[in-house]
């Protein structure tokens, strides 16, 4: 069994900027030791002769072919109306930070 120590929890507390009491690093030692334990009991499983599964669904994507559809309009055509434009392209503020 996988025990969690207190230091363990502060530490993680503290990398994770989060502020916990006395009594909230006790409740999560013993729930993420549990999980720990569960999750343990995946060494037990027996895998040998198992192919590496990286989907079990069956389910495959999905795709169309590009087409070129011709609307009948130019590129330079529908930039006229931009407020702005660059290098044949439109121009708007910057909107990442």
């Amino acid at each position: 069994m996988s025990k969690i120590s207190e230091q363990d929890i502060r530490k993680l507390a503290s990398l994770s900027k989060l502020k916990l009491s006395d009594e909230e690093v006790i409740l999560y030692q013993k729930e993420l030791s549990s999980i720990v334990t569960y999750i343990e009991q995946l060494s037990d499983t027996d895998v040998a002769g198992l192919a590496p599964t990286s989907q079990v669904t069956g389910l495959k994507n999905v795709t169309r072919a590009d087409e070129l559809i011709d609307y009948g309009v130019s590129p330079a055509e529908l930039l006229k109306n931009a407020p702005a434009t660059k290098e044949n392209q439109f121009k708007v503020k910057r909107m990442i930070a």
